[in-house]
This record gives structure tokens, C-alpha cells and sequence, in this order.
């Protein structure tokens, strides 16, 4: 039998999602038939509904093997290098390099933003890995590996199901400069379908079978004969979406030369604002509410100078 305190990290989610995190090894048809069984009590009283929401200060009595209890894995300590541009008691946003991953992908990246992060928070104390029974500090949106910019990351549970309301209702704004090749005369917004490949991605004018429907609007900051600098806001969050739906309208990204550019890398792509546009209650995120952040592309700072 174990025995587990539940923190304010574990609570306010369902106990059959606590219990798949805490007890990794054990299958599926076995945990909801210990749940049936009375193997898993909350404060003394069997619970047989996996729905139950887990409060802070629960006690948990669980009644499987030993076998399905995985040993904790000693946190072993990485690369602290980060660039924060903004941190508080629930969030840091940091400016992520072009060329570092966000999490482990296929090829096994042991050096990852989330891995600097977390180290960072172990080094402050921020991070105790053996008081944790479910969760760890996380990052709640994505960039790929040749893009940089803003990620934003969360240090506990209660805010990191805020964020990811937020994004979900598109209450974060998440801005893009970039510089395409070619001429860009006006503004404008694009809508295309997007199909994912096994390596790239393919975007349409009809609809396809498995395709999605992307939008991207795009400001022209400036121009010159062959490039453009733009800023981009995506109406719709899909992979890729913004260097394959450039290059479908013939102005790839400079420097991306899986989408067509001709120009060698780096890809000129930055993830440069984020603006916290809160029209809901965001709880012990209020304090965010129409806060902005931004960072100054690189490839911004040239481009009026170029020739």
C-alpha cells in the first residue's frame, strides 16, 4: 500500500489522471478495475469514480503492487542557459535561441528549452523533483528548432491550466516578424488548407481529404524588390503553418529551404510578441491581463540597411 498526499500541483484534476502519472506502469483495464475494487480510498472513503476532482490536502490509501509504483528518477542537472525576458512566482517567458529544440524529438535531444528551464528552477529551488508526486514545470507553447522567439514557461499546475485555457480561447496573442522573398505591396490575410506529410507539410486552396483550414494574417512592416519584412498573426495554430503557407503564395521564408527559399539558413522567423489579452477571469494570472512582451528580431535591425 502507498500512501499520497496530494499538493496544490495534484489538485483540481480527475484521480484516474492523477493515478496514469503517478503509477506509469500499470495498464489501463487494471487501474479502473483497482478503482472498482476498492483499491484506491481518498481520505479513508473507497472511490470508485475516476472523475472524482482531486483536492489539495487529499490523502490517497492505494492498494496495488509494488510493481506498478515507479521509483522516481533522480533529476540529473543540465544546462541552466536561458534567456528569461520576464519571470514571476507562476511564469517565466524566455527568449528561445534559433537552433535548440523545445523538447526531446525523434533523435533523442538530451539538451532541450525544457531542460534548461528546469534546471534553471532546480538550481533557484524553484524545482524540487522528489516533492512532486505529478508535476513538473512545463512550457505551454512551442517553436521549432530553427525558429526563435517567446515561449512561454509555467511553474505550477494552477497556472499552467490557465495558460492553456488561455490559448485555447485564443486569449493570448502570439505575434511573428519574419522576412519573406519577394515583394509584398499591402497587408493582407490568407486562407488555405494545410495536410500534414511525414517530413513537411502541403497547403492547398480546396480542401483535401485529412487537410485543415489555416488562416494567417500578415502586416508589411517593409519592402524592398526582393524580400519583405512582415509581422504575422496566425487566425489558426497549425505545424509549419506559416512557412508553408508563404511559400504556397510564392514568397517563402529567407533562409527556408525545406519550403523553396533559395537563400541559405538561418530561416528568418521570430516569435517577437505576446500580448496577454485577457477578456475572462484568469485567476492567479489576473495580474497578466493586457500585459505585453516583446523582443527585437535580429534580422530586424538590418534590414532598412540592406541593399
Amino acid at each position: 500500500m502507498r500512501e499520497v498526499t496530494i499538493n496544490s500541483n495534484d489538485a483540481m484534476q480527475r484521480l484516474d489522471k492523477f493515478l496514469t502519472k503517478y503509477m506509469r506502469n500499470i495498464p489501463q483495464n487494471m487501474l479502473y478495475k483497482g478503482l472498482r475494487k476498492n483499491c484506491v480510498r481518498v481520505n479513508g472513503k473507497h472511490v470508485k469514480d475516476g472523475k472524482y476532482m482531486l483536492h489539495d490536502g487529499d490523502i490517497l490509501s492505494l492498494y496495488f503492487k509494488d510493481e506498478f509504483f515507479e521509483n522516481k528518477k533522480q533529476f540529473i542537472n543540465g544546462s541552466t542557459d536561458i534567456d528569461i525576458i520576464y519571470e514571476d512566482n507562476n511564469i517565466l517567458l524566455i527568449n528561445k535561441p534559433r537552433g535548440l529544440v523545445v523538447h526531446s524529438d525523434d533523435k533523442g535531444s538530451g539538451d532541450t528549452l525544457l531542460k534548461r528551464m528546469q534546471s534553471y528552477l532546480y538550481e533557484t529551488g524553484e524545482y524540487n523533483p522528489e516533492a512532486e508526486n505529478s508535476f513538473s514545470p512545463a512550457l505551454a507553447n512551442r517553436l521549432d528548432q530553427n525558429t526563435s522567439g517567446i515561449i512561454i514557461g509555467v511553474k505550477n499546475a494552477p497556472a499552467l491550466r490557465i495558460i492553456n485555457e488561455k490559448i485555447r480561447a485564443r486569449e493570448i496573442r502570439k505575434l511573428y516578424m519574419c522576412v519573406v522573398e519577394g515583394y509584398i505591396k499591402k497587408d493582407g490575410t490568407l486562407s488555405a488548407f494545410l495536410t500534414r506529410g511525414e517530413k513537411k507539410v502541403s497547403v492547398t486552396d480546396t480542401e483535401t481529404e485529412n487537410s485543415k483550414k489555416i488562416i494567417t494574417a500578415y502586416n508589411v512592416i517593409s519592402a524592398q524588390k526582393d524580400k519583405s519584412l512582415l509581422e504575422i498573426e496566425l487566425g489558426t495554430g497549425r505545424t509549419h503553418q506559416i512557412r508553408a503557407q508563404m511559400a504556397h503564395i510564392g514568397h517563402p521564408l529567407w533562409g527556408d529551404t525545406k519550403y523553396g527559399s533559395v537563400h541559405k539558413p538561418p530561416m528568418m522567423l521570430t516569435s517577437y510578441k505576446l500580448i496577454f489579452n485577457f477578456t475572462s477571469d484568469a485567476g492567479i494570472l489576473n495580474y497578466l491581463r493586457n500585459r505585453e512582451f516583446h523582443i527585437t528580431a535580429d534580422f530586424s535591425r538590418t534590414f532598412s540597411q540592406e541593399k
